[in-house]
C-alpha cells in the first residue's frame, strides 16, 4: 500500500513540476539594441594605410546582414600631440593614409556617429611587430586540403602575443570560352576574356598565437588557413598575403575571449551570443556598450604564391547548337534572343552558333573579376 502511495505521489510531483516550466529568453538574446562594433587598429609602419570598419550588432535571431555604420567621424589622437582624421573610403570603412608616427607615443581612437553618439578608446602604446620568417604550404591527405602555416620569432622576447589576418587570391577558368556576343542585333567577336577570373577574399576568423608559456618567443608552423581541395582554389594558381601584428596582453585577452564567443557564429560582425567588450566606451553613457579593441602596432606582411594543380577542372554539359536568326518556329531559341545563354563559337554551319549557360562561360558569375592582380 505504501508503495502505491509513493508511486502516485511521484507522478503527481512530476505533473506539478511540468506545469511550472515556462520558456525563458534572456534579454541579451532578444535585445534589439544596435550596439557599435569597431574592427581595426592604427598601423604605424609608415607604408600602409590604417583601416577601421564600423558595424552594428543584431538580435541573435536576425537573419539579415550586419548593419553598416556610415557617416561617422573618426580621429586618432596622439597623447600631447596632433589629431588625425580618417576618411570614409567605402560604406562603413574609414581609412588613414600612410605617414610617419612617433612610435614611443600613445594613441587613442575617437568616434562620433551620425547620431552624435561619441565613443572614446583608452590610450594605447605602440607594439613593434617582428618580421614574418616564412609562410609555408603542405597538403594534408587526411583533411584532403592544402594547409598554410606561418613562422615568426622575436629575438628580444618582447612580443609574445600575435594576431594574423590574410587575404587569399586564386585564378580559375570556366569550362567553355565565350568568343561571341550579340550587339545591336548582330553577332560580333567578344573583346573581353570572361573565361578567366581572379577572386579575392579576406579571412573572417580571429587568428591568434602566444609564446608566453614558451622558453623563447618563437611561432613555428602555426596553421593559418585550410583550403579544401574540392573548392578547386588550388587547381591553377593561388596566392595568400599574410598580415601579422603584435598585441598587448590586454588586447590578446580581449581577442581570445571574442574568439571563444564567435566560434559558433563565424566572425566579429556576426551575431554575438554573449557580451565581450573592449577598451572603447560611450563618453556620455558607459552603459551603452561598444564592441572592439583599439590597438596601435607595426604590421608585417608576407606573400606566398603557389601552383599546386590540386582539384579538377570544372565540367558542364556540352554547348547546344542554335540558329543564328529566329524564325516563327524557334523564336525562343536563336542567337539573337539568348538572354539566358552566352555564345561560345560559330556552329557547324554559317547560320548557327554554339551556346552555353552563364555559369559555364562567364567567370564573373562566381564572384571574380577579369582584371589580373598587379602581383600576379
Amino acid at each position: 500500500m505504501r508503495y502505491w502511495f509513493l508511486k502516485i505521489g511521484f507522478f503527481a510531483l512530476l505533473l506539478i513540476i511540468d506545469s511550472c516550466v515556462e520558456p525563458f529568453s534572456p534579454p541579451e538574446v532578444n535585445s534589439d539594441e544596435n550596439y557599435l562594433v569597431i574592427d581595426g587598429y592604427l598601423n604605424v609602419n609608415g607604408t600602409d594605410s590604417t583601416r577601421i570598419e564600423l558595424r552594428r550588432t543584431q538580435n541573435v535571431n536576425a537573419t539579415a546582414s550586419p548593419i553598416i555604420e556610415t557617416g561617422a567621424q573618426l580621429a586618432v589622437e596622439e597623447e600631447n600631440g596632433e589629431t588625425l582624421q580618417l576618411s570614409e573610403t567605402r560604406k562603413g570603412v574609414y581609412t588613414l593614409p600612410p605617414r610617419q608616427y612617433n612610435r614611443s607615443a600613445k594613441y587613442r581612437l575617437r568616434i562620433t556617429t551620425r547620431d552624435n553618439e561619441e565613443y572614446l578608446s583608452e590610450f594605447v602604446n605602440v607594439t613593434i611587430t617582428p618580421a614574418i620568417d616564412s609562410v609555408t604550404f603542405k597538403v594534408d591527405p587526411v583533411l584532403d586540403a592544402g594547409v598554410f602555416y606561418v613562422n615568426t620569432h622575436d629575438a628580444q622576447n618582447k612580443t609574445q602575443f600575435y594576431r594574423w589576418k590574410f587575404e587569399e587570391t586564386w585564378q580559375y577558368e570556366m569550362p567553355y570560352y565565350s568568343a561571341l556576343l550579340v550587339r545591336n542585333d548582330s553577332v560580333v567577336t567578344r573583346q573581353e576574356n570572361i573565361n578567366r577570373c581572379w577572386r579575392n577574399t579576406f579571412s573572417g576568423s580571429i587568428l591568434l598565437g602566444s609564446t608566453v608559456k614558451l622558453s623563447s618567443d618563437v611561432i613555428k608552423d602555426l596553421p593559418l588557413n585550410r583550403v579544401p581541395i574540392s573548392t578547386n582554389k588550388l587547381f591553377i594558381k593561388y596566392s595568400i598575403l599574410v598580415r601579422q601584428f603584435g598585441l598587448s596582453r590586454q588586447a590578446f585577452e580581449y581577442w581570445t575571449d571574442l574568439a571563444k564567443t564567435t566560434q559558433g557564429t563565424g566572425s566579429l560582425f556576426d551575431v554575438l551570443p554573449s557580451q565581450v567588450t573592449g577598451n572603447i566606451k560611450n563618453v556620455a553613457n558607459p552603459h551603452i556598450l561598444a564592441f572592439g579593441y583599439f590597438s596601435a602596432a607595426t604590421e608585417e606582411t608576407r606573400r606566398l604564391t603557389i601552383m599546386p594543380r590540386l582539384g579538377t577542372f570544372p565540367r558542364c554539359i556540352e554547348p547546344d547548337t542554335i540558329p543564328l536568326r529566329c524564325s516563327s518556329r524557334d523564336a525562343d531559341e536563336c542567337a539573337l534572343n539568348t538572354a539566358k545563354l552566352l555564345l561560345t563559337y560559330w556552329g557547324p554551319r554559317s547560320d548557327s552558333v554554339l551556346v552555353a549557360g552563364h555559369s559555364c562561360t562567364d567567370c564573373r558569375t562566381q564572384g571574380g573579376t577579369t582584371e589580373r592582380p598587379a602581383y600576379w
